[in-house]
């Protein structure tokens, strides 16, 4: 690993992996605005091609020259950033991630974050050292992992009997079973490949990727599980028991929720904090692997481990705490 900041003249951007640079954002936060301004000036200088999603080229205040004749920006759908990219650059916080991630999983394009958002667990590139930070992943110093999303489909019936899937969706962190607004238990039986796990009476249920195992799940209780491990969690919101615990199950596992006839509330699924569908008592949840997977894209001095210290403040407050031998 280089111990010196790479001068961002010092790398031959011919040789770099990176030559289609996508740049994906959303409004709301003058600070987006401002990195995503910042980025297209910057890469502009360094040659490289740009694009950005309609959605992006949108937002109010965003800087694009149009009537440039070198190396003009172009403008694609954002289902179609893959196509058009090497490498995409999102800025935003872990939600902005989330969104890119389902569009760009299976394509091979690696998604690199730049965090403008509150925790920001997935995004590494710090906006204040913006230039050096991605001339050195310009000059080769990044390493890359590979992130599994879930598959959630809602399947009923219809009117001939037959099996019909009624919703499908893919979650990078998690997918929720929740009882919306109301204030009532969810009353669910639980099977993991078609074997009996339990029945429960609980505000809903976490089912999480490593990934999302820092996310909500965390927040209810539910283990850090290494982006390495073929695993998944479910985490138990709220159960009406002192004894219902998270269990992690294997990443190949085929998880079925089913509602009960005795449920007396209307429960919600959501995939990724998406909007919510309904899951009626005759309909089946059932959440598997994804067959397609997303690549991140990290600095070299970024690892797993140094983003639990960064913002989860792991040995934070106290020198005799730290990593450095003195």
């Amino acid at each position: 690993m280089t111990e010196t900041a790479i001068s961002p003249t010092s790398f031959n951007i011919q040789k770099s992996h990176f030559k289609r640079i996508g740049l994906m954002g959303r409004a709301g936060k003058k600070s987006i605005t401002a990195t995503l301004n910042e980025l297209i000036n910057l890469l502009s200088e360094w040659g490289l091609e740009i694009t950005i999603d309609t959605s992006t080229a949108s937002i109010d205040g965003i800087h694009i020259d149009f009537d440039r004749d070198d190396n003009p920006i172009k403008i694609v759908p954002r289902g179609r950033m893959g196509e058009h990219c090497d490498l995409v650059m999102v800025v935003g916080g872990d939600g902005s991630i989330l969104q890119a991630g389902s569009l760009l999983a299976g394509t091979g394009v690696p998604v690199l974050g730049v965090n403008r958002g509150r925790l920001g667990f997935l995004a590494d590139i710090n906006p204040e050292h913006l230039e050096t930070e991605l001339s050195e992943v310009f000059a080769g110093e990044y390493h890359t992992d590979e992130r599994f999303l879930l598959k959630m489909q809602v399947l009923g019936r219809d009117d001939d009997g037959n099996t019909q899937v009624f919703h499908e969706s893919y979650a990078l962190n998690d997918v929720v079973l929740h009882a919306g607004k109301s204030v009532h238990t969810i009353d669910f039986k639980l099977q993991i490949d078609d074997i009996d796990v339990y029945r429960q009476h609980a505000d809903g249920l976490i089912v999480a990727t490593p990934t999302g195992s820092t996310a909500y799940s965390l927040s209810a209780g539910g283990p850090i599980i290494h982006p390495s491990l073929d695993a998944i969690c479910l985490a138990p919101m709220h159960p009406h028991t002192l004894s219902s615990r998270p269990i992690v199950v294997a990443g190949t596992s085929k998880i079925t929720i089913k509602i009960h006839k005795d449920n007396r509330t209307q429960p919600m699924v959501s995939s990724d904090g998406e909007a919510s569908v309904p899951l009626d008592n005759d309909q089946t949840l059932l959440i598997t692997k994804h067959d397609k997977s997303l690549i991140l894209l990290h600095p070299l001095d970024v690892d797993f481990y140094q983003a639990c210290r960064t913002k989860l403040n792991w040995s934070l407050y106290t020198e005799e705490f730290s990593l450095k031998d003195e």
